[in-house]
């Protein structure tokens, strides 16, 4: 089949989506109206609290959430088939996802930028609030450990990545200097610049390899996750406007570009999708993900349809950045259906190739030989890994993980643009490069995000701990959050929880939706509950029993394993933890709701009432 119905479909439905679907939530639940103050104005501090012009704010919030979840999360539920991944990512993304953020957002902003804990506290209860607290810190360092992974992964030895991304840091501190300080809001001059100056360090990167300055860019892992922990730390620290919103809006400029460049791509090339829409592996099975379509898909896939890791973005720097409340629709809901079309473009890189090609890459070579006549046998006979290994200057065969994958299937689109070809090599080390671009954005916001948690959780216990404009406070969490992951990464022990991270990723998406749902009841608009009932149910449903699948089959017979004892009671004892934290914000929320709905008493009825700002 072309791939081309794929984009048509997704863009009409993702444009009647935004246009009306949308249009009907903010009108019956949101009530936006410019004459509230949002936080970033009444709370201005020039460090956390910022006003932004929404276009920043939107390169922000979409760097922050587009981590490795569209890239990767596509290519590996790949071996189920192209069809259920697409009406996944498709259906998850509009009325799951967009509505999971924007609900959020809303919430936090008009609570004054609180985290997903403290809207829980407020909206449900204290029991909630001290649960989403635990769980969602546990989560987001896991999330942080592992994306932190990918990105070493993919710059260790790589002086062309690493220079390219080392130079984003300057570049984007020059962008916050002259939005906010020299020139304020002449976003356009800063944008114009600092694309001008990435796109020369993209190009000339090529050549770091080949110079005097390559020893001073080529780093090993150790070195590279040392940097990244002192990169983090001190975006974590720093204001907001002066390196992680302009770095991160400056990111997102690439990622959309190239992005677009890929649909762009895309269309020119029409490549055939060689994977046919299911494979036998729906019935599990499988050599790259072992369980069955239902329940794994949906945990697999993440970011490109649902991401728990997005509640904690829209309660985290984002809503404390918001100008206008009128802005929230576009930042929110427009910033995951681009995620959302960005996963559809992984997928059909992902299954462009040929199949047999596709599961020799992301499979171990020991494990690709025992499945080969299976493969055969499903018609996967044609193979051209030798020719892609030879183009691209790499052995690719083993690179299990889903981002070899990934750039091989792109740089192959971008090689068949004509005038492109005979490039293949230049686009996959490219890819890989942006990749670690595309990653290294959700690091640096998500350390930030995890210090707003921590803060919330430490300020019950000595107030001044929940002040972000404490500098001993921001210090001392950022501090402890860096060292959190960056001690996963260094020793090598992510390894240990990263398995149980889909599930964890998506039962937070899980309790965001139950204060979503609770936050609607509240404000007396239950009549339109099932605009997050609907999600919720089913995504609750689907992941609890993914993880206790995990649990029966994966790590209970680890720790019956030599050697992977301790392995599998980490992965089980957080898998337990997450799914009781969910249980309990739920067992919390019912009988409120219950309650709320019978009495037709709603906590926080007035609040939608606009009142006049002078």
């Amino acid at each position: 089949m072309n791939a081309m119905p794929l984009i048509v479909v997704a863009l009409c439905i993702f444009i009647l989506a935004y246009r009306y679907y949308y249009a009907f939530i903010v009108a019956k639940i949101a009530f936006l109206d410019d004459k509230r103050t949002t936080p970033a104005h009444r709370l201005e501090d020039g460090k956390d609290y910022v006003p932004m012009n929404k276009w920043v704010l939107f390169g922000h919030h979409f760097a922050a959430i587009a981590g490795a979840g569209p890239l990767v999360g596509p290519v590996l539920a790949a071996q189920f088939g192209y069809l259920p991944n697409f009406v996944w990512m498709v259906v998850g993304a509009v009325v799951a996802g967009s509505v999971h953020d924007f609900v959020i957002f809303l919430a936090s902003v008009r609570q004054d930028g609180k985290s997903l804990a403290e809207i829980a506290k407020k909206e449900i209860g204290k029991v909630s609030g001290i649960t989403a607290s635990i769980a969602t810190i546990i989560i987001v360092i896991v999330a942080l450990a592992g994306l932190g992974v990918v990105v070493v992964n993919a710059l260790a030895e790589s002086s062309w990545g690493t220079f390219t991304i080392a130079a984003t840091i300057p570049i984007g501190m020059f962008m916050g200097l002259w939005m906010f300080k020299i020139r304020p809001g002449h976003t356009k001059e800063a944008t114009i610049v600092g694309v001008i100056l990435l796109t020369l360090c993209v190009i000339f990167g090529k050549y770091i390899p080949d110079s005097t300055l390559a020893p001073f860019f080529t780093l090993d892992h150790k070195f590279l996750t040392v940097s990244l922990a002192i990169y983090a730390f001190v975006a974590s620290v720093l204001p907001v406007w002066l390196l992680l919103s302009p770095r991160d809006y400056l990111s997102s400029i690439m990622k959309i570009v190239v992005c677009i460049f890929l649909a762009l791509g895309v269309i020119i090339v029409a490549p055939d999708l060689k994977m046919p829409a299911f494979t036998e592996f729906t019935a599990g099975g499988g050599p790259i993900i072992p369980g069955t379509i239902f329940p794994y898909l949906f945990i697999t896939i993440a970011c490109g349809a649902i991401s728990g890791f997005h509640a904690c973005v829209s309660s985290g720097t984002s809503p404390k950045l918001l100008n206008k409340e009128s802005e929230i629709k576009m930042i929110t809901m427009g910033s995951m259906l681009a995620e959302g079309m960005i996963s559809i473009l992984a997928l059909i890189a992902a299954c462009s190739l040929n199949p047999l090609d596709y599961f020799q890459i992301n499979v171990h070579p020991d494990r690709f030989a025992l499945i080969q006549n299976q493969l055969y046998a499903m018609g996967f006979t044609e193979t051209n890994l030798t020719q892609l290994s030879k183009e691209v200057g790499e052995q690719l065969a083993g690179r299990s993980g889903g981002g070899v994958s990934l750039a091989v299937g792109m740089a192959q689109i971008f090689s068949s643009i004509p005038g492109f070809s005979g490039l293949m090599s230049y686009w996959y080390h490219f890819v890989i490069m942006f990749e670690a671009l595309f990653i290294l954005t959700t690091l640096d916001a998500g350390t930030r995000i995890a210090r707003f948690i921590l803060q919330d959780a430490l300020g019950h216990i000595y107030k001044p701990l929940g002040r972000t404009d404490w500098l001993p406070s921001t210090l001392l969490t950022s501090g402890i959050i860096v060292l959190a992951w960056g001690f996963f990464i260094y020793t090598g022990n992510v390894s240990t929880i990263w398995p149980m991270f889909g599930v964890a990723n998506q039962l937070l998406a899980t309790f965001a939706l139950v204060v979503a749902t609770t936050w609607i009841i509240n404000r007396g608009r239950y009549k339109y509950m099932w605009i997050t009932v609907i999600p919720m149910l089913f995504l609750g449903i689907t992941t609890i029993t993914a993880g206790i699948l995990n649990i029966k089959n994966i790590y209970l017979p680890m720790m019956n394993t030599n050697g992977k004892f301790t392995i599998g009671l980490i992965n089980l004892g957080l898998t337990s933890v997450i799914i009781l934290a969910v249980v309990i914000i739920f067992v919390d929320a019912l009988p409120k709701w219950y309650s709320s709905i019978k009495s037709k008493v709603f906590k926080y009825e007035n609040e939608l009432v606009i009142k006049e700002v002078n």
